[in-house]
């Protein structure tokens, strides 16, 4: 039950999106530049640390929302759970586990950062560009996380309802709101699951 007077049926960071939407809208551009446009990283490379570190914190709506991003970027759903689960196993690359070792720190407290992760991750290949967007990714998520569930949003559970929004995220990005009612709704399908 949502600790405020959220629009009903709407799931997650949408609610609180739909309650305020003058600060949905930068939210919602700071999403897309990190995660949607032109990086040296891929697309799937950046939802898999946002789903890494949703996961640290323990936000359901969006490790799986962004997972499921992230396996529509990557054609794997298994990469994804083996990235939250134990990232040093995962099949990613070098550099990526090093660049999630530093969005794990962020995640727990930026000052956790230390000068060996950064070079660590160079010696790697990462840019400083690279290290920059990992380190806001993993800030900004914890944002967002503390959001969804500071709110106490409504957190479906049906993983159907995921994998629209993560086929949605993946090919629009962040700037246009999910389709409020698809066929089948997002929204009714996991109502009527709940009844």
């Amino acid at each position: 039950m949502p600790h405020i007077s959220l629009p009903e049926g709407l799931a997650g960071i949408t609610a609180g999106f739909a309650f305020r939407p003058e600060t949905a809208k930068p939210m919602r551009e700071l999403a897309h530049i990190l995660l949607h446009e032109p990086n040296s990283l891929s697309p799937g490379e950046r939802e898999l640390i946002a789903t890494y570190v949703s996961s640290q914190n323990d936000c359901y709506f969006c490790q799986t929302s962004h997972g499921a991003a992230a396996a529509c970027h990557l054609g794997s759903t298994e990469v994804v759970k083996q990235v939250k689960t134990d990232f040093q196993t995962a099949p990613v690359s070098p550099k990526l586990k090093a660049l999630l070792a530093i969005a794990g720190k962020v995640q727990q407290g930026g000052k956790n950062v230390t000068s060996g992760d950064v070079d660590h991750a160079r010696s790697l290949g990462a840019t400083d560009l690279e290290i920059h967007d990992t380190v806001l990714i993993a800030a900004a998520f914890s944002m967002f996380n503390r959001y969804v569930d500071g709110l106490g949003t409504w957190q479906p559970r049906d993983e159907a309802i995921y994998a629209q929004m993560g086929e949605h995220l993946a090919a629009e990005g962040y700037r246009k709101r999910p389709p409020e009612h698809p066929e089948p709704s997002y929204y009714e399908t996991a109502r009527a699951a709940l009844k």
